[in-house]
């Protein structure tokens, strides 16, 4: 059998394809303003990857954000459920899950890959991929170098504000006073890992944690999450598919 998982989120529409459970096959582009549109390209995209047509895919289960959306789906299930499930195929000792997006930051707590309890931050943005999009905009450097910046610093800057607004003119604040670029993005990393922590820690979660969501990405924001919460992370090769690769797994259930 074959069968898709389309996580439509906010940032990046992720389409995964699963072939008896075995050969997985996937791609990711930007959302952008059309989630319709981003998921009938990722599909498109992943289809010519794997040299099918669509008459050969069996089912198509939606996820994220834009789920609902998209109407040639057979079925829409939750985010949390998506990523307990694609996890848990990866990783089967699992037992908690630090998913940090676009838009939100989750942290589920799981048991063979069944939810048992999630929290979940999408009021705002602090601890979330648009937090650490503004305040890169505010240190003038590339989203995609913020990390590595971080893993340079010496001497951390305290950033105090969560709202990313003020934590906004909090960046510029320091820059006057002379802190290197480095030291704020350490401490803009670390702020975001502590608002996280005190998430997971909450829920009771003290190992076999798996860190997905394209924040996943970023080693500073591991590194600091580790330091947090005193554990080692998994981190799949592509953390940013797992809530694709939960959907496409069941549509084979």
């Amino acid at each position: 059998m074959i069968s898709v998982g389309i996580d439509a989120g906010s940032a990046t529409t992720k389409a995964v394809l699963v072939n008896g459970g075995q050969n997985i096959i996937h791609t990711v582009r930007p959302t952008a303003f059309d989630f319709v549109s981003a998921a009938e390209m990722a599909y498109k995209d992943m289809l010519s990857l794997a040299g099918i047509n669509k008459t050969d895919v069996d089912r198509i289960y939606s996820t994220g954000y834009g789920r609902n959306s998209i109407r040639f789906a057979d079925k829409a299930i939750s985010e949390i459920t998506a990523h307990a499930r694609g996890v848990y195929h990866l990783y089967p000792d699992v037992n908690g899950i630090i998913d940090i997006g676009g838009q939100d930051s989750k942290v589920i707590s799981v048991n063979n890959g069944r939810v048992t309890d999630f929290l979940m931050n999408d009021k705002c943005a602090a601890g979330t991929g648009k937090f650490l999009e503004y305040t890169a905009r505010a240190l003038e450097v590339p989203i995609e170098e913020l990390g590595n910046l971080a893993l340079a610093s010496r001497t951390p800057a305290c950033i105090t504000s969560m709202c990313t607004v003020f934590a906004e003119s909090e960046v510029i604040s320091l820059r006057a006073r002379g802190f290197t670029r480095e030291d704020i993005a350490a401490g803009l990393i670390e702020s975001i890992a502590r608002r996280v922590a005190v998430m997971a820690r909450q829920l009771g979660i003290k190992q076999n944690v798996a860190f997905v969501g394209g924040v996943a990405k970023n080693a500073a924001i591991k590194e600091a999450l580790e330091k947090e919460l005193d554990i080692s992370l998994y981190v799949p090769p592509e953390p940013q598919i797992t809530g694709a690769l939960g959907a496409a797994l069941y549509g084979i259930s």
